[in-house]
This record gives structure tokens, sequence and C-alpha cells, in this order.
């Protein structure tokens, strides 16, 4: 005779998969409105002799486009998928590296 005993499932013991997946493609999204919307802030700011200034730093603010993707993947998986709250969040972040980057370069 086996020296076993019949294991048996009870509701209380199955596995919950957690299911709950925060998509990183809003936030890519996001991230990068933010970028084109951070670009564009200095031109309607200071009018179009803005474009002479991109003319010669734009591989640094090009360089800030991975940054602000993933800025906005992060934001949007740390506030585990809240949308409107990811977005302002994104936009503040993004804005204050540009903002960083182009007084930086002003001097």
């Amino acid at each position: 005779m086996r020296n076993s005993h019949n294991i048996t499932i009870t509701e209380s013991d199955t596995f919950a998969a957690d299911d709950e997946t925060t998509w990183s493609l809003p936030g890519a999204v996001v991230g990068f409105i933010a970028w084109l919307l951070a670009l564009g802030f200095p031109c309607l700011m200071y009018g179009p002799n803005t474009l002479f200034f991109f003319l010669y730093t734009w591989p640094f603010f090009l360089a800030l486009l991975p940054v602000a993707i993933v800025a906005g993947i992060a934001l949007h998986s740390l506030l585990k998928g809240r949308l409107l709250l990811s977005i302002t969040c994104t936009l503040l972040v993004v804005g204050a590296m540009f903002g960083a980057l182009f007084l930086w370069l002003l001097g």
C-alpha cells in the first residue's frame, strides 16, 4: 500500500494570477507629445528667431527625445496607469528638462 494521501485544492488555495499590467504605449505616446510640445514652446515664446538657435543646438534637443519617452513610460508605470496624472507629471518633467537645457545653452 502507498504511504500517501489525496491532495485537495479548495477555493482559498487557488493561485490568483495578477493580470494587471500597465502598458508602455500610452506612456511612450505621452512622452513623445510632451517632447514635441516642449520643442515648440520656445518658438512660441521667443518667436521665429529660435529656429536659428535650434540650427546649432539640435543634437542636444534630439538627445532628449528618448529620455522624454522613457520618462513617460516610467511615470505611467509608477502612477499605475492613471492617464491624466501621468500626462501632467510627464509634461512637467519633460518641460523641466527642456527648460534646464535651454537655459544652460543660453548661458
